[in-house]
């Protein structure tokens, strides 16, 4: 049995107030069903940061990963 590959996003740290957490909003283009214009969705992820080196307004790649609190699922990989 092949083991599943863990989605990588990237996205733009909005809040570093909580210790060894962020929240990266990841903002993704799709375009609209019925009226084919570009359209932005966003969604914020609670993300493990052990280094603490990601602060508002910095680009970071994360990762999924194992459930660390009750909302936290994903962890910093990279700051960019």
């Amino acid at each position: 049995m092949q083991a599943k590959k863990r989605k990588v996003l990237e996205g733009v740290v909005v809040s570093d107030k909580m210790e060894k957490t962020v929240v990266v909003k990841v903002i993704r283009s799709m375009r609209h069903p019925k009226y084919t214009k570009l359209v932005e969705k966003w969604k914020k992820y609670y993300a493990h940061d052990d280094t603490k080196k990601a602060k508002v307004g910095t680009r970071v790649k994360i990762i999924q990963s194992r459930p660390l609190s009750k909302l936290k699922r994903w962890k910093v990989i990279e700051v960019l």
